[in-house]
């Protein structure tokens, strides 16, 4: 049985992973930690702080917020605590943060839990030897209306991978609003949509002479999301020291097939 610490339970993906946990019979969530600890009723002690919990835990799945994230690496290191980070819209010294405490406890970090996400990832960049002389590269999120960070952090995501096959030659361009220039060959395009409900959808475009190909991935419910932790954490409680995505999960399930 892994026994898990939901770090954000009552956020809306927190809930929704809650949902999941409890219906996984290798799962036991053992707390929740967030900073409005009453706003649900859960069938589990919820903490505002996770200094407060004093019980036993196997991983911490945390889909919060990044201003969370130095007590989060803390209490995880003083605890030698596997976790999963799910939460997005980190900073480059986030990122740094996490590839440091990375060397001391394992550490599961993806911008996306959806294993779908990183089939389109892979599909984007086998691509990219064909049609990088003569296609243009745009990337489209669009997210529901209470997101807060823009562009998503699977737009980067997928943007980092495209520019890792070009040696990252490439140049970021957020919109273009207020250019008065012609598109650069070494431009990759980011462009945000926020509306309604809208779970998630990415779309990489490649624009060519009269023609346009579409690599697109589009999410109908956050289930998906959390059905993606619950795997990362059950594979990164056996894990050494280190920092591992969504690449590492994929192939250990083909590994053992």
């Amino acid at each position: 049985m892994v026994k898990v610490i939901i770090h954000g339970c009552n956020g809306n993906m927190g809930q929704v992973l809650s949902k999941h946990l409890q219906q996984d019979n290798q799962c036991q969530i053992v707390a929740g930690i967030d900073r409005s600890p009453n706003k649900y009723k859960n069938d589990y002690p919820v903490y505002k702080d996770i200094f407060d919990f004093e019980g036993n835990a196997d991983v911490i799945i945390d889909f919060s917020n990044p201003y969370y994230l130095p007590g989060l690496l803390d209490y995880s290191i003083e605890n030698n605590m596997p976790l999963v980070i799910a939460t997005t819209g980190f900073s480059p010294k986030d990122i740094k943060d996490i590839e440091n405490a990375a060397k001391n406890i394992p550490i599961f970090y993806s911008s996306n839990m959806s294993l779908g996400i990183n089939v389109l990832i892979e599909l984007v960049t086998k691509a990219i030897p064909t049609l990088s002389d003569s296609f243009d590269i745009e990337i489209i999120e669009k997210h529901h209306n209470q997101k807060a960070d823009a562009p998503s952090g699977t737009a980067y995501m997928i943007a980092n991978k495209i520019n890792e096959a070009f040696k990252n030659t490439m140049e970021y361009v957020f919109g273009r609003y207020s250019k008065k220039e012609k598109r650069r060959k070494n431009e990759i395009g980011i462009h945000a949509v926020r509306g309604g409900t809208i779970v998630g959808e990415h779309s990489v475009i490649f624009a060519g002479q009269d023609e346009t190909i579409e690599i697109k991935h589009s999410a109908f419910s956050k289930s998906i999301f959390a059905i993606g932790a619950i795997k990362a954490a059950k594979y990164i409680v056996n894990q050494e020291n280190g920092l591992y995505d969504m690449n590492n999960l994929v192939a250990s399930n083909n590994n053992n097939k």
